[in-house]
């Protein structure tokens, strides 16, 4: 099988690659702009026939689409999560129609969920904020292509390598900061710490791709992936906290100007992972305390602002 990753050198799509590589007779391509891509493409801004012409030449049985943008500004959120589905789907129908597409999105499609309850696919979606709205508009580019593809709406992915544009990330990132081994009794200041969210393991995720990248027949157009539960983001800092061995003071800021106004506005996320496993036999394997102890193992060491608030 031959399967096509775009976006392999991001956080979630390193991990699917690197999973998917020990799949036995998969053959995996990587597709961007990196000079040592395999097939070269930017979803970003090549006409749809370009892309066309590297997708037919690469003949993927399957593709799976994990670019995308977590930040910049409105114009740069649209190009990459809006503009490029839109463009791959295009491709795609011309160069492999039969490929099986498998979309990346996110649970900020969502928008605010209602605390206590998990959100299933079928609720309605009203993003919070650009990602979320380009998010979704690339998922209705996807949905709509007429394509055998999917759409696996990640929670908040966290493990080793989390980028600190993520929370998990950038707290691993001030800890590392703060934290001597000699003198464990430092302080940790963030934003507001005060949202629930649902945190699943980034191998999680990658395995819930090799299984929509080869199941067979159709599937639903929409799958959530997540932990299927709730957690109060002050928990997850603190048990990482815990994992670095530090035992200082953890200090939340909000209320002076450093927390996200997402955390404000999106106060509560939880997905229905169900359908997930009905449709793919897929749940989460790995416990949160495991995914922390991955992410402290293979911290960053530079430094980052303050100011750390939910994702």
């Amino acid at each position: 099988m031959r399967i096509l990753v775009l976006g392999a050198g991001g956080y979630l799509g390193g991990h699917v690659t690197e999973h998917l590589r020990a799949l036995p007779g998969t053959r995996v391509l990587v597709g961007g702009r990196s000079p040592g891509a395999d097939v070269a493409v930017d979803l970003a801004a090549d006409r749809p026939y370009l892309l066309a012409g590297a997708l037919a030449k690469a003949a993927p049985d399957a593709v799976v689409n994990c670019a995308g943008a977590t930040g910049g500004d409105a114009v740069t959120l649209a190009e990459v999560n809006a503009r490029g589905p839109a463009a791959l789907c295009a491709a795609l129908r011309e160069a492999a129609p039969g490929a099986r597409l498998v979309h990346l999105g996110s649970a900020a499609e969502y928008g605010p969920g209602t605390p206590g309850l998990r959100v299933a696919e079928s609720e309605p979606c009203a993003p919070a904020g650009p990602y979320g709205a380009t998010k979704l508009a690339g998922t209705v580019a996807v949905t709509a292509s007429g394509l055998d593809a999917v759409v696996l709406r990640v929670g908040n992915p966290v493990g080793a390598g989390a980028p600190a544009t993520g929370l998990p990330g950038r707290v691993a990132a001030l800890l590392a900061e703060v934290t001597d081994p000699g003198d464990p009794e430092g302080e940790l200041r963030l934003g507001d710490l005060s949202a629930y969210r649902d945190f699943v393991d980034v191998r999680d995720v990658a395995r819930a791709v090799e299984r929509a990248a080869t199941a067979p027949g159709p599937l639903p157009p929409v799958l959530n992936v997540g932990g299927g539960e709730a957690l109060p983001v002050r928990e997850l800092v603190r048990r990482l906290a815990d994992a670095a061995g530090f035992r200082g003071r953890i200090v939340e800021a909000g209320g002076d100007g450093d927390g996200s106004e997402r955390s404000a506005r999106v106060s509560w996320q939880c997905s229905d992972i169900t359908a997930a496993a009905a449709a793919l036999g897929w749940a989460p394997a790995h416990a949160l305390d495991a995914s922390l102890a991955a992410l402290w193992e293979a911290r960053p060491r530079s430094f980052v602002p303050d100011g750390v608030a939910a994702p």
